[in-house]
């Protein structure tokens, strides 16, 4: 059991999930399959988006799923109205969620816990209207149809399911390795001291508003790519992707793979997306099955699959440690008493 805990724990898993992320392709059974993958996958990546502001910095953003549909409107009418390539729409829909995360967040940061989420909330209900009513520039209920995917350069033809899947696997891999990257420096470190307290970030010198302000910037980042990777690959999006449902998925993803771990938001996506995909011929009863497995996880799993996985791990090391500092002690003893004797 230790050595599976460990190697679990280890970089090696990293290269497994990896090394299985391009093979499945080979063993799915249908197209269908890998479709649901690179869906799910782009979920992921704005779960991770979450996760930095919510899971490092402890704000939760109750306007995530109105950020994500920024991006995704940001590339269809960027492409659909104004004739734009996919690859500089998708960079501009980046910039558009940095950006707007910025102005939202120097006005609702300054706001603390419950507040904050209010406003958030707040926040995502306005983008759903805009995204509705502006007809003369959303399009309105109608949608944006018929929007350009990524090109490929005549190297790879980028509309067809399994480039594109290999496509969104690596923006995955590349967003899991930024946050790594980050969750290690010392930027991650000031947001978990953040998390923690306010006041015990303050006593320590750092700033709070600006550092709030950075983590909710990546997070809308992040959340605007990924829609703009949705748009591309379904060519079509309206007013309900802006629902404040979605948000409310993303955040039971996050908190069902584990808050504020590397790895929670992958799990939590893949998971829920492929319970989903099982029960979905009895859509009348999914609820019922989907319902009480997520209250079981919750009042059994607080910190989420992966962050009961890793406090489980802890306890067990730390539990070995005194027997170990107790085995050392022992044999140092009888070192010294064979030594005294000779």
């Amino acid at each position: 059991m230790d050595r599976i805990m460990n190697f679990l724990a280890s970089p090696a898993m990293k290269i497994v999930l990896i090394a299985a992320g391009i093979l499945f392709p080979l063993v799915a059974t249908s197209e269908y399959q890998i479709y649901v993958m690179a869906l799910a996958f782009i979920w992921a990546i704005a779960v991770y988006g979450l996760n930095i502001i919510t899971g490092y910095c402890g704000q939760l953003n109750l306007a995530h799923g109105g950020f994500f549909a920024i991006g995704a409107y940001a590339v269809g009418l960027l492409t659909v109205d104004y004739g734009w390539a996919f690859w500089p729409a998708f960079i501009a829909a980046g910039v558009i969620g940095a950006f707007l995360g910025f102005l939202v967040g120097v006005v609702s940061l300054r706001l603390k816990e419950h507040y904050f989420a209010i406003f958030t909330l707040c926040v995502g209900f306005i983008i759903y209207l805009l995204i509705e009513k502006w007809e003369e520039v959303t399009h309105g209920t109608l949608g944006v149809i018929s929007i350009a995917p990524p090109e490929g350069f005549g190297l790879v033809d980028f509309t067809e399911t399994i480039p594109f899947y290999y496509l969104v696997l690596f923006f995955l891999v590349l967003a899991i390795w930024l946050i790594s990257r980050i969750s290690r420096s010392l930027v991650g470190r000031t947001f978990l001291a953040i998390r923690i307290s306010d006041d015990l970030a303050q006593s320590l010198g750092i700033n709070l508003m600006r550092n709030k302000v950075l983590a909710f910037v990546l997070s809308t980042t992040y959340a605007g790519l990924a829609g703009a990777l949705l748009a591309g690959v379904v060519r079509f999006i309206g007013p309900d992707l802006a629902e404040i449902t979605h948000t409310f998925d993303v955040i039971t993803y996050l908190l069902v793979g584990g808050i504020g771990t590397l790895m929670g938001p992958l799990v939590g996506t893949l998971l829920i997306t492929w319970i989903t995909q099982a029960v979905q011929s009895f859509e009348e009863y999914r609820m019922i099955v989907f319902g009480p497995l997520l209250v079981v996880l919750v009042i059994f799993m607080p910190r989420g699959i992966v962050g009961t996985f890793l406090t489980w791990r802890g306890r067990r090391l730390a539990s070995k440690a005194p027997a170990k500092q107790s085995a050392s002690r022992v044999e140092n003893k009888n070192s010294e008493e064979a030594g005294t004797h000779g």
